[in-house]
């Protein structure tokens, strides 16, 4: 035999050079694999952009710090401590993208904002340490819910990084408190950890107290702003003017955060000059009870500000902070506003200059976060009646996102007609959601806090098919998972329903089977209780679509065929469709090859009469998985590559994946290998960049498969080795037995038997524990011509016999009688050749 098989399901992040460690995690031992290099978070690591006048100093003292191999060893943290707005973060930002082009942290870096002064934003240290671990590669189903375990395992992370040579840098930026930074400290201080904070914490680290920049760096950088803005040749920056300038430096105590503000409004109003806005600042300082100088230069600066906009200006800065998200779009900031999209655009633009507002991509804008808890303020100041403002404001908003994001929805719906007067076509709608995507999160997760429950339920139903085709199952069971509760509070059992199967599948997806399952069942459940049979058919489907995941076959094929059932019942030619698309992947996982290709058949036509081109696609998938196994070789290619075809005409990535996959197999099929080879590649690559690692793994191992047919025997035992890792890591038992297999047929063949033998042992085992006979049957099998290269022959002998039995009672006849064969060669039992 030449192998454990192919597990035959649609097969995501490289770790070639990976960092391995061994953890315990929600109770057992597991093997992590890790990427090599943090990249991910670099993409996080916001760019260094404030003038840096009289900060050179600084950035030298943090350089030191960070350098590797330092003389007096190394610094574990280094806390930078000052005043809000007094430039601590550019200052860690600036250094730090000094010493990355000094490649002195080849693992890379990882920055999180703590927003440690913003009541609504404020990180916990276990939230902390999600994202940290989601960004090094770590699935979500084996992080620990609490945080004290996250913390633990996160250490164990980063010493397996440093035992590899791959020097991380560790940025805690805004922390308030010592509970927000010291359960993500390492345990090793050759990972250095930067800290900003306005509080000097009680941590055991190097302090470094940022202070205000004085008179003459002041003024430089007053000078500076307005020099870029106007051009060196501006009156207001002649010697004689410089008195003036210090002044009003003085006024702001040397702050850089206001110093910025107060060059904005020169720069912006050429004919302003210095001691007018100098006599300005003094006359408002009165207004400020109770704060020290430096935080009256702050506000005074904020105020002064605002006092410049015209009424529209500080109503739409007033407004922003209503958004939930990180940041807000014009055409949604209009909504917000009640405004012509037009008259939106010049307010922003007008914010923009001011330096109130920030635009991190086209029409995008963002918030500094102490600006946006001024503004936040002033939504009541002095005025109380503006708080009337507020409410209708993010109803108008809300509703926006909802009723943009169910037209978009249309465009992602096969059988209902789409909504073409807000988005025309199905890119264009996927680009919107794809751009909203994080706003229509935070506001889905927020709005009832706000009492408007509707919006949370109604952006959970309209977004349920964009998380699921972008597989963004996290976020998908976060909003379906409010959304459950707010129908049971308001005891909308049909709305209840509905989420419960949503979030099933998102559960089965990021592979908590068990709770899929449950989640099913409950919607099973409520789907009697009101009656209603086609919810009730749906729920049967995503009950079978997640049995097998627990090997529960026989009941998989029972819950589709009830689903058959009811939709032949209520006359749902769609979903018959999608029951006869799963029931036939239910009927290939038990060998019932000929009524799988019946199903998926029926499956393809109904899809083709309702417009489905994407359903079609993956019917075509199931089509060509089972031909192969009753030797329909070419017409599996052909369904494989039509169903290619379906997914890059679609945009389905993750289906392109799929696909080149089982393609890739089809091929092998007919010993056409290099095709085979080239197109897991493709697939491994495209699964590398979705995310999907257990999809990944399957890659590998059908890469593997195909490596060894053309005797690139090297390359085949690091493939599997590679699916070996992501199996353990994803808790894939039954995927690591097939690898476990295919590893032992190719050591085998470069003589390292005993590792052969032990890697067959393990794939037996493995299949007797999720009682797979006959995958059981083939390891024997295996496990029997690895003893016989050894001269084993009894033992060959006992594993080849109950190959036989085992491969003869699961109908695999051809298999059975080619180790018939092998059985008649051996020499006499207890006689050697």
């Amino acid at each position: 035999m030449t192998g454990a098989g192919t597990d035959p399901g649609a097969v995501s992040n490289e770790i070639t050079g990976g960092v391995f460690f061994n953890a315990v995690v929600m109770g057992r031992d597991i093997q992590v694999v890790l990427p090599a290099e943090v990249r991910p978070a670099l993409t996080g690591l916001p760019p260094a952009s404030m003038v840096f006048t009289g900060r050179d100093s600084a950035v030298q003292t943090l350089r030191e710090a960070l350098q590797p191999d330092r003389e007096g060893g190394n610094l574990l943290v280094s806390a930078v401590a000052g005043m809000a707005g007094v430039g601590k973060t550019e200052l860690v930002l600036h250094t730090v993208h000094q010493v990355l082009r000094d490649g002195w942290f080849p693992g890379g870096v990882l920055f999180v904002d703590m927003f440690g002064y913003d009541p609504d934003r404020r990180l916990s240290a276990g939230d902390a340490v999600l994202g940290w671990l989601s960004a090094i590669g770590l699935p979500g189903e084996h992080i620990p819910a609490s945080e004290q375990d996250r913390s633990r395992l996160w250490r164990s992370a980063l010493d397996a990084y440093t035992a590899q040579g791959r020097r991380l840098l560790l940025i805690i930026d805004n922390a308030a408190s010592e509970d927000q930074v010291t359960p993500l400290l390492p345990g090793d201080d050759r990972i250095p950890v930067l800290v900003t904070s306005r509080h000097t914490l009680d941590l055991d680290a190097r302090l470094y107290d940022l202070d205000v920049l004085d008179t003459s760096a002041a003024v430089a950088l007053i000078g500076e702003a307005i020099a870029g803005r106007r051009g060196p040749g501006d009156p207001r920056l002649q010697p004689d003017g410089q008195a003036a300038m210090a002044g009003l430096a003085e006024l702001c105590a040397g702050l850089p955060l206001a110093l910025r503000i107060v060059a904005a409004l020169l720069a912006d109003r050429p004919h302003l000059q210095p001691e007018a806005l100098a006599g300005r600042l003094r006359d408002e300082q009165h207004r400020l009870d109770g704060l020290s100088r430096q935080q009256v230069a702050v506000r005074t600066a904020f105020d002064l500000s605002y006092q410049y906009l015209t009424d529209a200006q500080a109503r739409m800065f007033r407004l922003l902070p209503v958004n939930p998200g990180p940041d807000i779009a014009t055409l949604s900031a209009a909504h917000l506003a009640g405004l012509a999209e037009h008259q939106t655009a010049v307010l922003l633009a007008d914010l923009h200059r001011a330096h109130l507002i920030t635009e991190p991509a086209p029409e995008r804008w963002g918030m500094h976060d102490l600006l946006r808890l001024y503004a936040t303020e002033r939504q009541t100041g002095d005025n109380p009646g503006k708080e009337t403002e507020i409410g209708p404001a993010r109803q108008r908003l809300y509703s926006y996102y909802q009723d943009t994001a169910r037209a978009a929805d249309t465009h992602l719906h096969p059988t209902t007609p789409a909504d073409t007067g807000v988005f025309t076509d199905r890119v264009h709608a996927l680009t919107w959601l794809d751009a909203e995507h994080a706003n229509l999160i935070a506001t889905a997760s927020t709005a009832d806090d706000h009492h408007l429950p509707e919006t949370t339920t109604t952006l959970a139903s309209a977004l349920a098919r964009f998380l699921d085709f972008r597989r963004r199952f996290t976020d998908c069971i976060t909003i379906t998972t409010h959304a459950r509760d707010i129908c049971r509070r308001t005891g909308d059992l049909h709305g209840e329903g509905w989420a419960w199967n949503y979030l099933g599948r998102a559960l089965r997806e990021v592979r908590r089977f068990d709770e899929a399952i449950e989640a099913h069942t409950k919607h099973l459940e409520i789907c009697r209780r009101t009656g209603d049979l086609h919810s009730e058919g749906a729920a049967w489907s995503g009950l079978g679509r997640a049995l097998p995941k627990v090997r529960r076959f026989d009941e998989a094929i029972e819950a589709h065929t009830k689903h058959l059932e009811i939709c032949r019942r209520t006359g749902d030619l769609h979903s018959e469709g999608a029951a006869w698309h799963n029931l036939g992947t239910a009927l290939y996982q038990v060998r019932r090859f000929d009524e799988a290709i019946e199903a998926h058949t029926r499956a393809r036509d109904i899809f083709q009469r309702t417009g489905d081109l994407h359903s079609e696609g993956a019917a075509w998938s199931g089509l060509g998985l089972a031909l192969p196994k009753v030797r329909r070789f070419d017409e599996a290619i052909e369904a494989h590559t039509k169903d290619l075809e379906i997914c890059q005409r679609t945009g389905d990535l993750h289906g392109e994946g799929r696909a080149w996959n089982n393609l890739g197999t089809a091929l092998a099929e007919v010993r056409r290998f290099d095709g085979a080879i080239e197109a897991h590649t493709r697939a491994r690559d495209i699964f590398q960049r979705t995310g999907d690692l257990h999809s990944e793994g399957q890659t590998w191992h059908n890469l593997g498969t195909a490596l060894y047919q053309v005797r690139r025997f090297d390359e085949a035992i690091e493939a599997h080795t590679k699916d070996l890792e992501i199996c353990q890591r994803t808790g894939d038992l039954h995927g690591e037995g097939w690898t476990w297999g295919n590893l032992g047929v190719a050591l085998r063949e470069v003589r390292r038997f005993d590792e052969a033998i032990e890697a067959q042992i393990r794939a037996r085992d493995i299949f007797q524990r999720t009682g797979d006979l006959h995958s059981e049957g083939q390891a024997w099998g295996n496990l029997g011509t690895a003893l016989y290269n050894v001269r084993r022959f009894d033992e060959a002998r006992v594993s080849w016999q109950r190959a036989v039995t085992a491969l003869t009672g699961t109908g695999d006849t051809p298999s059975a009688d080619m180790i018939r064969g092998w059985l008649d060669e051996l020499p006499p039992e207890g006689r050697p050749s």
